[in-house]
């Protein structure tokens, strides 16, 4: 029965810790483990007072595909302006949230997306950008 416990509990654990993004806080390191990884960037510059960030965060940040895709095939960086976090100076947009998309050495894919996008068309946007990223490997 305790076996059973334990199983049960180690279970649990291994949902809630697969139910968030695996953020990068730190923009280099991201970048390094993105160039280790050969995978693109989801850089995303955000601010806790922003409403539209929030709504970002507790919709299609939450959302269940959105942290499986991102996860298994990006490398995610936030940079928050209201905590001081590093923010490269090419890719300061004077509102928020700025989304971006990087290749691995961090240079930007195409424009950023501004606002908060719902899960739907930020999925399709992954599939875009994923499919970019393989042709340009080619």
């Amino acid at each position: 029965m305790r076996k059973f416990f334990i199983f049960l509990l180690m279970g649990i654990l291994v949902n809630l810790m697969g139910s968030e993004i695996s953020w990068a806080k730190d923009y280099n390191e991201g970048i390094k483990s993105a160039e280790t990884a050969s995978k693109p960037v989801l850089f995303v510059s955000s601010r806790h007072s922003c409403k539209y960030c929030v709504i970002l965060d507790e919709t299609t940040f939450k959302d269940k595909r959105v942290i499986e895709e991102l996860n298994k095939n990006f490398i995610s960086i936030i940079s928050y302006s209201d905590e001081n976090d590093y923010m490269p100076r090419e890719l300061y947009q004077p509102g928020t949230p700025a989304i971006w998309f990087l290749y691995p050495k961090g240079e930007p894919m195409f424009q950023p997306l501004m606002g908060a996008i719902d899960a739907e068309n930020f999925l399709k946007a992954l599939a875009i950008v994923k499919e970019e990223f393989i042709k340009g490997k080619q």
